[in-house]
């Protein structure tokens, strides 16, 4: 489809595209990593959120600052920063998500220039009001921060009118995942990468109008006959591979939802629109379903991950973990027991940047795939 390969152009060169909305619009670019970032405040400021990843491979500058066993995510985005190609940002922001992140910032933090940095240190424990109270508190001091530091006055009206833009994208996200779910033939799980990927890149106005063109025109694909594939759901961190996907419906599965930071973590939850917005967009992030770097319940996640392969009809669970990424690694054990309770198959898949040889990934796929 046209207008996803729109998408894809962005999230396959995004420093490019970031660098012309800078020459043609005159946006400041602020890159950040995780979704507890804020961003419809960076958005009100005027400037673009981006969405950082790093590199896959020629890492080496990073590696004279970070241990061998920090993940790619880590290295892959210092080094970019340490390289050059990252001077287009204006600022970057930071939400305290583990012990390698926070380390990051501070080494970027000392060994950058970037005009704006940013420490958003969001409390682990979400079940307190002083814990929600604390959590404005941040979000406010952001605001603050981002004022000063790019030289703007956030405007009531501006807060308003990024929390509009980002529950529309939000929303229009959600119905896409949807749309997938009753019928995986209408769109593919790659496909679906461009775009949730790209919603974190692109400028949000544009997104805003080619989403429900989007889901218009998928709404009048043709149904394909036959059977799609076993249906499956996804948990885990961040996935880089859109080939992941290709291999699994190869194999004979189809991903119908999931569980990512890379996916449905990005657009779950809606920030209210009533009283104060700057708290409005905190308590969104205190009551929007959580990774391991946030704590409600020793159970939450586990139930989560269980609702959602009973709601989406789901045969079975792939964990994309990146290698080195001790919060994921901590939770799965607790996570994978939740499934063995109710007999639901597992498959963990632990990788970098660089993926292992296609054949073998197949293997593997075909080998769970076929078990379900």
């Amino acid at each position: 489809m046209e207008l996803i390969q729109e998408f894809k152009n962005v999230v396959d060169n995004p420093y490019q595209y970031a660098k012309k909305i800078k020459e043609e619009e005159g946006k400041k670019i602020i890159g950040y990593f995780c979704t507890y970032a804020p961003e419809e405040l960076v958005y009100a400021a005027g400037a673009l959120p981006l969405r950082l990843f790093g590199v896959s491979e020629n890492i080496h500058l990073a590696d004279s600052h970070l241990q061998s066993y920090s993940c790619s995510l880590v290295r892959g985005a210092l080094e970019e920063a340490l390289n050059g190609n990252l001077d287009f940002l204006d600022g970057t922001v930071f939400p305290h998500t583990c012990d390698s992140i926070q380390r990051l910032s501070d080494i970027w933090r000392m060994n950058t220039n970037f005009a704006f940095f940013s420490d958003v240190v969001m409390p682990v424990k979400l079940t307190t009001e002083s814990a929600r109270r604390y959590m404005r508190d941040v979000i406010r001091k952001f605001k603050t921060d981002l004022e000063k530091g790019l030289g703007v006055d956030i405007s009531d009206d501006a807060v308003r009118n990024a929390i509009a833009v980002y529950n529309s994208v939000r929303g229009y996200l959600k119905t896409l995942y949807e749309i997938r779910s009753e019928d995986p033939a209408r769109i593919s799980s790659e496909e679906m990468y461009y775009l949730v990927k790209g919603s974190m890149m692109m400028d949000r106005r544009t997104v805003l109008d080619l989403l429900p063109r989007i889901i218009q025109e998928l709404r009048t694909r043709p149904a394909k006959k036959g059977n799609p594939g076993k249906r499956l759901v996804l948990a885990g961190s961040i996935c880089n591979h859109p080939n992941i996907f290709r291999l699994i419906e190869d194999a004979g599965g189809v991903v119908v939802w999931d569980d990512l930071c890379t996916g449905s973590r990005y657009f779950e939850g809606e920030t209210g629109t009533e009283g104060d917005l700057v708290d409005a967009i905190a308590d969104r992030y205190s009551s929007r379903e959580i990774c391991p770097a946030k704590h409600i319940s020793n159970t939450a996640r586990g139930d989560r991950l269980l609702r959602l392969v009973k709601r989406h009809n789901a045969a079975g669970v792939m964990f994309l973990h990146l290698k080195f990424c001790d919060p994921h690694a901590w939770d799965y054990p607790y996570l994978k027991e939740a499934l063995d309770g109710e007999t639901i198959p597992a498959l963990l898949l632990e990788f970098e940047e660089t993926l292992p040889p296609e054949g073998q990934l197949r293997t593997r796929f075909e080998a769970f795939i076929e078990m379900l």
